[in-house]
């Protein structure tokens, strides 16, 4: 399994990838080709390619010395394999070399999964989004310092 920049030959696979694991939430299929096109300057798009399929996804955006996990997403056959650390890792190297000093990202509040994934890795809690979520769901704001000049919450 590799991680690689998304293509524009990606926009089938990520699109399914979003229906598949975001259901109302997800991006539409025209969002995603218009991040693989290059045409959200501050978005990058990576996938988890796994002998030519692409089987997970994941989308940051880095402004300044923020950068927002805005999707991570694995295809549920192939969870709990380390697709999901990786995609991460990725997103946390983007985001360094983008020069953010942390990394932000919302998860459901009744997703114990994500939220114990993140925590694991460093992840703290730093705020709460009311209603964030097509649903009414509460967002979980978490954060993860990725620099000197954010020493708390690394």
């Amino acid at each position: 399994m590799t991680v690689r920049p998304a293509t524009s030959e990606d926009v089938a696979a990520v699109a399914a990838l979003e229906r598949d694991n975001l259901g109302a939430d997800a991006w539409s299929e025209g969002l995603v080709a218009e991040g693989l096109a290059g045409n959200l300057p501050t978005v990058d798009y990576l996938v988890a390619d796994l002998g030519g399929a692409v089987v997970g996804h994941a989308v940051v955006s880095v402004v300044a010395d923020i950068a927002e996990l805005q999707r991570i997403a694995v295809d549920p056959a192939h969870r709990r394999t380390g697709l999901a650390t990786a995609l991460l890792e990725a997103v946390v190297g983007t985001a360094r070399e983008g020069g953010a000093d942390r990394l932000l990202l919302e998860v459901r509040e009744d997703n114990a999964g994500a939220l114990a994934f993140y925590a694991a890795r460093g992840f703290v809690e730093v705020d709460q989004r009311r209603r964030y979520y097509r649903d009414g769901a509460t967002a979980v704001v978490l954060r993860l310092g990725l620099g000197p000049s954010c020493s708390y919450g690394r």
